[in-house]
């Protein structure tokens, strides 16, 4: 365009000649281009999961489907449209910290751009191919870097193959829809011993293999009138020549509650992002091979996971994190009840709070009040003003501490 615009005057310049020379170089790049043919087969070897911040990193399959060795090709993965939908832009008020200044908040065009930054939930880049002969296969290592939990979906691959000239690239995009769960970031947390003793849970913890309660085993007795027939020992009645059956007792083991709030009238935070996490953190840091852990949260309804002594791997607890949302129409009373259901099975309770008001601080002492020890922990902003005194809290709370937002992982350290 600049030696076109330069070599207008033919009598005073040379430069058309560089124009006609480099339109010329265009066209048949152009031209080589279009008439581009690639017949691939590809398949992805995806992980389970992946998380946030974190590399993820899987292999392809490129199978060269026509009869001409393909050199010079890249590999594109293609990830769900982030774009949001009118009723998403119109619903969603961009966060305060994030509007710039009244005409922009009335366009919207930054609150587009963060919406679209929201829903992108990793970045990808493109990753070269070695070379493939006519009908082989070659093998990529692909890497893509997770920025927010969730599914993450993938639409398809794109192949770009550049003309001789390097100007313009051809594309071949294969459909192929796959996903994988990108779980929360997780913070080190220091070795956290909660005080509490063991609890006795009536009818022991029913394990994924059995049937009816679960209680431990104690010993051999004789039959007494009213023992249930599958506690029978039927090895040692062939044995001695009379019923014998198996004695249990009730167990007893330390059983924690993992209590996250979700309560905020917007859909998206970084608060109840960081809580998400510090709550991850805590399930996957936790030791839960003798002792329960009840992940409890409000969603479109109240819900209470339980993981360890078989009953479910850490794992699954991290999936369930990983696609909890915020509760926006219904009050933080509404989790109460079930917190109080099961307080008398609990020997110690994590609290991960938004904020701090009365109906929180509620909640708290009543707990305090069942003999049930507890660790409070609060996410705060530094743009969002706080209507409470911490120091005066941990006078009543010796269990209590604000994190911070980009200062959660040197905070928790302080436990």
């Amino acid at each position: 365009m600049v030696s076109a615009v330069v070599g207008l005057d033919t009598n005073q310049t040379m430069a058309y000649q560089a124009f006609t020379f480099l339109l010329a170089l265009v066209i048949v790049s152009m031209a080589w281009g279009m008439v581009f043919r690639g017949d691939f087969k590809v398949l992805r070897r995806l992980p389970r999961f992946g998380t946030v911040n974190d590399q993820l990193v899987y292999r392809v399959e490129v199978e060269n489907r026509t009869k001409k060795r393909q050199k010079g090709l890249h590999l594109f993965e293609n990830l769900e449209d982030c774009r949001p939908s009118f009723q998403e832009f119109v619903q969603t008020p961009e966060p305060e910290e994030k509007a710039r200044n009244p005409f922009d908040r009335a366009v919207g065009y930054h609150r587009w751009l963060w919406l679209i930054t929201r829903k992108q939930v990793a970045s990808v880049k493109d990753h070269p191919l070695p070379i493939l002969p006519p009908n082989e296969q070659g093998e990529v290592k692909v890497d893509i870097l997770p920025s927010q939990r969730g599914h993450l979906r993938l639409t398809g691959l794109t192949i770009a193959c550049p003309d001789p000239l390097g100007l313009f690239r051809s594309f071949d995009t294969i459909t192929s829809p796959q996903s994988v769960l990108v779980l929360p970031k997780r913070y080190h947390l220091p070795p956290i011993h909660l005080p509490g003793t063991r609890r006795y849970q009536p009818g022991g913890v029913a394990l994924a293999s059995s049937v009816g309660d679960s209680e431990e085993f104690l010993s051999m007795r004789d039959y007494r009138p009213g023992d249930p027939l599958r506690r029978i020992h039927w090895k040692s009645w062939a044995k001695t020549g009379k019923p014998i059956v198996k004695e249990y007792q009730d167990e007893f083991f330390v059983r924690h509650a993992l209590i996250l709030d979700t309560f905020q009238k917007e859909a998206y935070s970084e608060i109840f992002e960081e809580a998400v996490s510090v709550a991850a953190s805590f399930a996957y840091s936790m030791e839960t091979q003798e002792s329960l852990l009840d992940l409890m949260f409000v969603g479109t309804e109240a819900y209470c996971f339980t993981s360890g002594r078989g009953l479910a791997q850490t794992e699954k607890m991290l999936e369930i994190l990983a696609s909890v949302k915020a509760c926006r129409d219904k009050p933080f009373s509404t989790l109460t009840p079930m917190v109080i259901e099961r307080a008398s099975l609990l020997s110690g309770c994590i609290c991960i709070l938004l904020s701090w008001d009365e109906e929180r601080e509620k909640l708290i002492n009543l707990l305090k009040a069942l003999g049930i020890p507890v660790l409070v922990l609060v996410i705060t902003d530094d743009n969002i003003k706080q209507t409470f005194d911490p120091d005066q809290i941990k006078g009543q709370l010796e269990e209590f501490l604000v994190l911070k937002v980009g200062n959660i992982e040197e905070g928790l350290a302080g436990l």
